[in-house]
């Protein structure tokens, strides 16, 4: 008798164990967030999204207002084309801006919503106009670099006096 209660006890903390991990899990992987029938749809076009995925956070003034729900390639424009659930709390002018920012130097990207100053309100299905996209650590190194090389090539050389 005293085995079988043991092994009950040992099963009941395997099982708390298991379901902590995987709730952790589900956090970590942004899947915890809002629900559906308390969102609306926003659109926004993009030219560079970077590194920008799926399930990641919008934000307004560092609070998560909302998610990305998907990712598609506009043919036409050549831009991609991002659509946020946003929470149906927060409501947003149609003026609003948005732009891909990065958490850090090397961290996760996210949209951050900046609002604008017009009457009207977004509705589910509207667009943002105002856009800004991502800004490509790759990019700026190699401007950085080709700006630093043509200065170079480019200036006297003071150094040799005759």
């Amino acid at each position: 008798m005293q085995r079988a209660t043991l092994d009950l006890w040992v099963g009941i903390f395997v099982v708390a164990g298991l379901a902590a991990v995987l709730f952790l899990a589900l956090r970590v992987g942004n899947m915890g967030s809002f629900d559906s029938a308390s969102t609306y749809t926003v659109k926004a076009s993009f030219d560079n999204i970077g590194g920008l995925k799926a399930r990641a956070p919008v934000k307004s003034a560092g609070v998560v207002v909302g998610r990305v729900s998907d990712i598609s390639f506009d043919t036409t424009l050549y831009e991609a084309t991002v659509s946020m659930n946003l929470d149906a709390r927060y409501k947003f002018p149609k003026d609003t801006s948005a732009s891909i920012m990065t958490s850090g130097l090397l961290g996760e990207q996210y949209i951050a919503l900046e609002a604008g100053g017009e009457e009207k309100m977004l509705a589910n299905g509207d667009a943002m106009k105002l856009t800004q996209g991502a800004v490509v650590l790759e990019n700026l190194i190699g401007q950085f670099l080709y700006s630093k090389s043509d200065s170079e090539t480019s200036a006297p050389d003071l150094g040799k006096m005759e």
